[in-house]
């Protein structure tokens, strides 16, 4: 997809399988200055469709459509469409329906709770590369990630070289060949924060770029 411009309008579409939300939406993002809304689906088929024939910047979607879920559409957008941001709205934010649209590739999640103006936002943010959870979202991510009371565990030897166990966690990651911003999406971390703690892996292994750093994860058996 060509990349947009600064002056060009965010050009979505929308897909709900309620008329009434849909068409509602559709007027009031479509209001906004700045916003093209370039179609409108019932069904996660249809939206594929639309995304097709359009090729917008942003889709936002409901979770729970028929012929094809939002799940089942994301997954399929993030294969076939991975230059269309996807972004979530629906009345859902229990853990299984977070984790299951952000693990498809859902780059942002919001509840219906969320007015035009917080769309909008995540639209656009979305469009730029960021994520956004509305704080119901965000609470339940954080109470998802927690680790659950248990008994404690036999003690492990600290990683080597200073490493954090946070650091040793990312490590595994590149060596397990993951990308900055899947690393990113599996741990619910900034791409930001994922790079500042992979110079700092460099740094204390001194690797001097990612072959080298996964040759060291493997000498040390992280990963």
């Amino acid at each position: 997809m060509t990349p947009r411009s600064a002056e060009a309008a965010l050009r979505i579409v929308i897909a709900d399988d309620q008329a009434s939300v849909r068409e509602g939406l559709v007027l009031l993002l479509g209001g906004l200055p700045g916003i093209e809304v370039v179609g409108a689906a019932a069904d996660g088929e249809q939206a594929l469709d639309l995304v097709a024939e359009h090729q917008p910047d942003v889709i936002l979607l409901d979770l729970h459509m028929p012929v094809l879920d939002g799940i089942g559409a994301t997954r399929r957008l993030a294969a076939e469409h991975p230059g269309v941001a996807v972004v979530v709205l629906t009345t859902y934010a229990d853990d299984s329906s977070v984790l299951d649209a952000l693990h498809a590739g859902a780059r942002s999640y919001l509840t219906k709770d969320a007015d035009h103006g917080d769309i909008a936002q995540a639209l656009r943010a979305a469009a730029s590369g960021l994520t956004v959870f509305d704080p119901r979202v965000h609470a339940t991510l954080l109470a998802a990630t927690s680790a659950p009371a248990g008994p404690e565990p036999a003690e492990a030897s600290p990683p080597p070289d200073g490493l954090t166990q946070r650091e040793a966690e990312i490590l595994a990651l590149i060596a397990r060949g993951l990308t900055n911003p899947e690393i990113a999406a599996q741990l619910f971390l900034s791409s930001h924060t994922i790079k500042t703690h992979i110079s700092r892996i460099f740094a204390k292994t001194g690797s001097r770029d990612r072959a080298a750093a996964i040759g060291y994860a493997h000498r040390h058996h992280i990963g």
